[in-house]
């Protein structure tokens, strides 16, 4: 009667975490931001390239050398326009204007 009432008990706790609700991720806010640079060279975009990826929560990253601006796509909930800057001038690349995109 014992390893009847286990079983029992053991299934019911297996049919509980079965049946409950999975836990739902938080929704990714991907946001699109334009920055203006003094890029002049393949070198510096390359350089950007090299560096601005590896970032947190970067999606995607698009340098046009000739207008100079470098296009960024990342996950608002884990980086921001200001660290984006920050990483910008850690490179030594210095960012003129920005605009973002919705």
């Amino acid at each position: 009667m014992k390893k009847i009432m286990m079983i029992l008990a053991a299934l019911a706790v297996v049919a509980g975490v079965a049946t409950a609700a999975p836990k739902q991720k938080a929704e990714k806010k991907i946001a699109t931001v334009v920055f203006t640079t003094d890029l002049d060279c393949h070198h510096c975009a390359q350089k950007v390239l090299n560096t601005i990826p590896y970032e947190k929560g970067i999606k995607d990253v698009q340098v046009d050398v000739p207008t100079k601006t470098v296009t960024v796509k990342y996950d608002a909930a884990k980086n921001s326009v200001e660290s984006l800057t920050k990483a910008f001038e850690s490179i030594k690349v210095k960012v003129v204007k920005i605009k973002k995109v919705e």
